[in-house]
């Protein structure tokens, strides 16, 4: 019987067929295995580490889990494809009807976010009307640059190559997530604006960037499970800081260690572990935002799985 699989490193997931990091071949009388998917990014190698590595007992449950790029796991999320499965909560608007939040495994910008960055000086008043490179207009990144300015022409680019189209003026500025966040300026590009910066002043809460879903057709007690396995890991590996560190740092693109610690401790932190009642509610005022703004059809009711 083949459980909860090791990740894999530095494998780049396939945009036809998600790269499964373990498939379960054959499960023991009693037990369920649920596909699992998420980015593969060292935040989430991080927050996964110890499911991945069996280091946390899993009872009845079993995971297989794939690796997609967050916007791939937005518009796979529509299809109800995976039964747990990272989201952007900006998606969560459109996604509503088939998952539930999970409070446990969100990634929140307290006072930081999302980068827009150029190359050159650029006054965030500036940004009016111009190219901006976004990593899918499903992104919370996106939903924010377009509750800061509307008029901004977006210009969808793979997260991963943001970078160099903005240095190669294929764009005139570019929202940057992942590590491009502490990576941009070996681009030679500046900082335009701080998404999650703007969003705190705003609003005085976190920016929620995105979390993690589980499908609505699962029984009640089976998502609170999935919920508390999720939270044991995370806190394992806080707990367990510099083995999962090192497991993640593999995941990492570009960064060394004093930099992927960084990355790691912007990303999961006490917002992760649960998101509590003032999580919950900057979800909700994103979302709520997003609907006054027209960004998003209609108003949509963040609810999480208990």
């Amino acid at each position: 019987m083949v459980g909860l699989g090791i990740l894999q490193r530095n494998e780049k997931p396939s945009r036809e067929m998600p790269f499964a990091m373990s498939q379960t071949q054959k499960t023991e009388a009693g037990t369920r295995s649920l596909s699992l998917a998420h980015s593969p990014d060292s935040d989430d190698a991080f927050m996964f580490y110890a499911l991945a590595t069996r280091k946390i007992p899993t009872g009845a449950l079993q995971f297989t889990h794939h690796l997609e790029d967050i916007e791939t796991l937005n518009r796979k999320a529509q299809q109800g494809l995976y039964d747990i499965t990272a989201i952007s909560f900006h998606a969560y608007a459109y996604l509503a009807d088939k998952y539930l939040l999970l409070p446990s495994g969100g990634s929140f910008g307290d006072g930081y976010g999302p980068l827009v960055v150029a190359r050159a000086s650029l006054d965030p008043m500036d940004l009016k009307g111009k190219r901006v490179a976004v990593p899918g207009t499903m992104t919370t990144a996106c939903l924010a640059l377009k509750l800061y300015e509307p008029s901004v022409e977006l210009v969808v680019i793979p997260f991963d190559k943001i970078l160099s189209k903005v240095a190669a003026k294929e764009a005139d500025a570019g929202v940057v997530i992942h590590e491009g966040q502490l990576t941009y300026g070996t681009y030679g590009l500046k900082k335009v604006l701080d998404l999650g910066e703007w969003w705190k002043r705003e609003t005085g809460l976190p920016l929620p960037l995105g979390g993690n879903a589980v499908r609505r057709s699962l029984a009640p007690e089976t998502c609170s499970e999935v919920n508390r396995l999720l939270r044991a890991s995370i806190e394992f590996a806080l707990e367990h800081r510099r083995e999962a560190l090192a497991y993640a740092l593999e995941f990492a693109r570009g960064l060394d260690a004093v930099n992927g610690d960084q990355f790691v401790a912007m990303y999961v932190n006490r917002w992760t572990v649960d998101c509590g009642e003032a999580g919950r509610r900057a979800v909700q005022l994103l979302l709520d935002r997003a609907a006054a703004s027209r960004i998003v059809p209609a108003v949509v009711r963040a609810e999480f799985a208990e």
